[in-house]
């Protein structure tokens, strides 16, 4: 069985995985660029029962996706400020860690078959996707669910060729 833990930068929050992640997203949406003051965040994402908060609690921002209209949850340290995770209305049954908060965040693995890129079309110009990745100009799937149709590219792609 997956074991990995990880937490905030203070200490006050901890949590722990019993399970690898289902799939690893990398979201270049706006949101995500501001909650985390990155380019994108690193989101392995987990079934909700595959976590446990085992110290503190976090806080939680509620904010309503300007996409689907539903809300997306930031759980985050309110003494440090650091972001641990997210939940979503849409999903309810599924969380994404910050991939950097886990304590070895080199344990999850992705590739082809479980990660994708999504909102490129807000993605920094300077940022370069991976080969191989399915890759989405928005989200992966529409409202309704239906999935999108993914571009894979074959080499290196700078994101500085679409503007």
């Amino acid at each position: 069985m997956t074991h990995q833990t990880g937490g905030c930068l203070c200490g006050a929050i901890r949590y722990e995985v019993t399970a690898p992640p289902a799939r690893v997203t990398f979201c270049h949406c706006r949101f995500c660029q501001r909650i985390t003051g990155g380019p994108y965040a690193v989101e392995p994402i987990f079934s909700a029962s595959d976590m446990t908060i085992t110290k503190g609690k976090p806080n939680t921002y509620a904010h309503r996706s300007e996409g689907s209209g539903m809300k997306v949850y930031s759980h985050f340290c309110g003494t440090c400020g650091a972001g641990i995770y997210y939940s979503f209305d849409r999903w309810d049954d599924v969380i994404g860690i910050h991939g950097g908060t886990f304590d070895d965040p080199n344990w999850f693995t992705f590739d082809e078959s479980n990660a994708k890129h999504i909102f490129l079309d807000v993605a920094r110009h300077d940022t370069v996707i991976p080969a191989g990745l399915p890759t989405f100009r928005q989200h992966a799937t529409t409202t309704d669910g239906t999935p999108c149709k993914a571009t894979v590219y074959d080499a290196p792609h700078p994101m500085a060729e679409e503007a």
